[in-house]
């Protein structure tokens, strides 16, 4: 086991810090180490004998690990759920998630890593239906990494922080040996109240209608031109990173009885994020390839690198699934806030291939939108 040292200061003073090592044997690499390679080996829905990068991009082999090894091992209402926050009870509900970050290069245009930990564990508990309140900060740094540049990522944490209305309540820091890791990790966990309860995708009916808050693409294609050197300092391109607190809650405000699923299509892109909605359910969702805002900085991007749009990662936009009655009264709304201007109508749940997600193109033919089954995009949050 690779030892670290530990720098055991709270990232506030006056709070308490998280424990700084799980008592042995626990915890999802243990349960997945007590799994022998002759069970792991057996299960049908898994055919690899080693994890590789393709089970972190989002897509089928992402649920493929999910549903044959997590599940099983740590079933519970609230888990299996699936979705981006938990609903936890109480003296009141609350939401609760928790996500790593793990972006390489750690800076990009519209944003860093900080502002990519806050912004995406904000948005998972608004997904969730919930109102962001707390939030857990750690980090895991390598030996030799900058204190200017560690320095620059608190401060766009702390920055963030304030402008999505949480507080950081406690935390942790380790620092492993040089080659040991990659710069910085971050790992947040988030609390908030819960303001509705949305039926998830249990509730979705033929005719509903699909919107999203702003233009796609931008998170995925920005870090990817990022890396590989290819975005002059005059580009238009940023990320599109952002808390969708705000965003969120002008949507339920204006329609939440009528909203049936919030998602935040990040790994995999709206198409995956559109075929977590569609499996194993009676219904289909239908996409309007000229309806869908992609900004021609992205889609120039996409065509560079041999990407699609509708996979690419998005980190400040929301999927709607509602009522076709109340589009028109969330879109109003969405489109009055500060990155929400682009907010469109881009599909409709229909029931004429079941369990699929469907492109109409703009030259009116039709294609099937599968899950994203391989490493399109690796290490982009």
């Amino acid at each position: 086991m690779t030892s670290t040292t530990d720098h055991k200061d709270n990232l506030l003073e006056n709070v308490v810090s998280a424990d700084d090592c799980a008592e042995p044997g626990r915890g999802y690499a243990a349960a997945v180490l007590r799994e022998s390679p002759r069970t792991i080996s057996a299960n049908p829905g898994i055919k690899d004998r080693q994890i590789t990068l393709d089970y972190g991009s989002g897509g089928l082999k992402t649920s493929q690990l999910i549903e044959s090894i997590l599940l099983p091992a740590f079933d519970n209402a609230a888990l299996s759920n699936l979705g981006d926050g938990a609903l936890l009870s109480g003296s009141d509900k609350l939401v609760f998630s928790t996500d790593s970050f793990v972006v390489t290069p750690w800076k990009f245009p519209g944003g860093d890593i900080g502002k990519l930990s806050v912004c995406g564990t904000v948005n998972d508990l608004c997904m969730a239906g919930g109102e962001p309140k707390y939030l857990s900060l750690s980090f895991i740094i390598e030996e030799g990494f900058s204190f200017d540049d560690l320095k620059s990522i608190v401060a766009s944490i702390a920055g963030e922080a304030r402008a999505a209305g949480v507080s950081i309540v406690t935390g942790d820091t380790k620092v492993v040996e040089a080659g040991k890791g990659d710069g910085i990790y971050i790992n947040t966990a988030g609390i908030g109240f819960q303001r509705a309860e949305l039926p998830g995708k249990a509730g979705i009916r033929p005719g509903d209608a699909v919107l999203i808050s702003g233009s796609i693409g931008c998170h995925g294609a920005a870090v990817m031109m990022t890396r590989s050197g290819l975005l002059s300092e005059n580009s238009p391109l940023r990320s599109d990173c952002q808390p969708l607190h705000i965003i969120s809650a002008a949507a339920l405000d204006a329609a939440g009885a009528h909203i049936r699923i919030l998602r935040d299509p990040t790994r995999g892109g709206v198409a995956t994020t559109l075929n977590e909605f569609t499996e194993g359910m009676s219904f289909s969702i239908e996409l309007e390839e000229s309806t869908c805002p992609v900004e021609p900085a992205v889609e120039a991007a996409c065509h560079m690198l041999g990407l699609d749009p509708l996979y690419c990662a998005c980190e400040g936009r929301m999927l709607v699934v509602c009522a076709p009655e109340a589009a028109d009264d969330i879109l109003r709304a969405i489109r009055q806030i500060p990155g929400g201007e682009q907010a469109a109508r881009i599909g409709t749940v229909t029931e004429n291939m079941p369990g699929k997600v469907l492109l109409r193109t703009a030259i009116g033919g039709q294609r099937i939108l599968p899950k994203l089954t391989g490493m399109q995009l690796p290490r982009i949050c």
